[in-house]
């Protein structure tokens, strides 16, 4: 596969760029050697055109329509030839029915961050505000080269499991946690602790929400003290490390540190589990923005009410449709991203019962989702923790369907 997609030539121009139609099955953005692979999914769109930056400029420099001839089905997909991904970030616009009793809400004037990007620019360094509305979250391009070197994954027993539960702001921001201060808050500032947690006999850390989010939303004032959306539980982009928690501004130095962290807890025998927030994302109801999934495909992603209205499941304005089929393949997609190209050892699901919903809001008894979880070839040695109930009331502790595989 590797060999084709490096001998791949251009056959189109679009605006000045050379394209030919790109890998359908590959979602996201993915480097060739030549170039970049841009695929995303829209069921109910009639347009859409990819938007190219460079990085902190405030409008793009190229605006690439896909041709009707490079989407096959509901998928979009080209390949834009000789630019440099270091210097790219990219958003994508769409058109197509607006009836918002139908949950359809195309706007071609959104930009919107790719579902599937494993980088996010827009809220780089923690508590500065965005310069830009308009095109607040955008998407880059990753080089995922990485030396694992041959430490193997821990392995260990759920039994034996002793979990520290951490914040990797809060865990080194003071000044008495002893690290150095360009790392405090940060990938790197948890490293630094890993002799303090050895000692401690943990052998799991449990890392609160560590995907992309904005600590800057819903920002407020209150006696004096600037109250930010510091926990991470309304996720922006689902298969990127958070921004914020880099000790350094360069190309793709979220992923390299967070890599290097997991690798070093691994090499002296402590596992990683991520705490992961399929319930709602930062959207939030009819009074929330549109970045993302709103203006791809509002009707699909969320639990909407027959007049189109955001079922709000997770007490945070909106709820994640995640048995209908294209979101059940966009979360074991996001899970197998962390556990191949990160090597997670295992995820705590919050408000998970959420995730046992039916399209109408109502429980299953079987979810598709969940079984898929539990019995998914890439996640077979995963470790699934369920909170088991969310906050429209569904309490699922001691009942959570497990399928043998799922603790709560």
């Amino acid at each position: 596969m590797s060999n084709i997609k490096d001998s791949l030539q251009p056959i189109d121009e679009i605006n000045g760029f050379k394209v030919r139609p790109g890998f359908y099955l590959i979602n996201g953005a993915t480097a060739i050697r030549n170039g970049v692979n841009f695929t995303i999914h829209s069921f109910s769109a009639t347009y859409c055109e990819l938007l190219l930056f460079r990085k902190d400029e405030s409008d793009p420099y190229a605006v690439l329509p896909f041709p009707e001839s490079y989407r096959i089905g509901n998928t979009f997909s080209m390949i834009v030839f000789d630019i440099n991904i270091e210097e790219l970030e990219y958003v994508y616009r769409m058109d197509g029915p607006y009836d918002k009793k139908k949950g359809l809400i195309f706007n071609k004037q959104h930009y919107l961050l790719d579902p599937y990007a494993r980088a996010v620019t827009g809220q780089a360094e923690w508590g500065v505000k965005r310069k830009q509305k308009k095109n607040m979250y955008r998407a880059r391009v990753v080089d995922d080269t990485f030396d694992w070197g041959d430490c193997p994954q821990p392995h260990l027993r759920f039994r034996d499991l002793i979990i520290y539960e951490l914040h990797v702001r809060g865990f080194t921001y003071d000044k008495s946690s002893g690290v150095r201060e360009k790392r405090r808050g940060t990938f790197a500032g948890v490293k630094e602790k890993i002799p303090y947690i050895k000692k401690l006999g943990i052998n799991a850390v449990e890392l609160m929400p560590i995907f992309e989010f904005d600590e800057m939303e819903d920002v407020r004032v209150v006696d004096d003290v600037t109250l930010y959306n510091y926990w991470g539980y309304n996720t922006v982009g689902f298969f990127a490390p958070n921004t914020g928690y880099t000790s350094e501004r360069e190309h793709n130095h979220e992923g390299r540190e967070l890599k290097t962290l997991i690798k070093e807890l691994h090499e002296n025998g402590i596992e990683v589990i991520l705490d992961v927030v399929f319930n709602h994302t930062a959207e939030g109801d009819e009074r929330g923005p549109v970045f993302s999934f709103k203006g791809i495909d509002n009707n699909i992603y969320y639990l909407l009410t027959p007049d189109g209205h955001y079922y709000n499941f997770s007490g945070c304005g909106n709820s994640l449709n995640c048995n209908h089929p294209i979101v059940h393949q966009f979360i074991l997609g996001c899970l197998r991203h962390w556990v191949i190209d990160y090597r997670i050892d295992g995820f705590r699901f919050d408000l998970a019962a959420i995730m046992g919903r039916n399209e109408d809001g109502s429980p299953m008894k079987n979810p598709p989702i969940l079984e898929a979880l539990a019995f998914d070839p890439i996640l077979g040695k995963v470790k699934l923790i369920a909170e088991a109930w969310d906050a429209g009331g569904l309490y699922q502790v001691g009942s959570f369907p497990a399928w043998k595989r799922w603790a709560e």
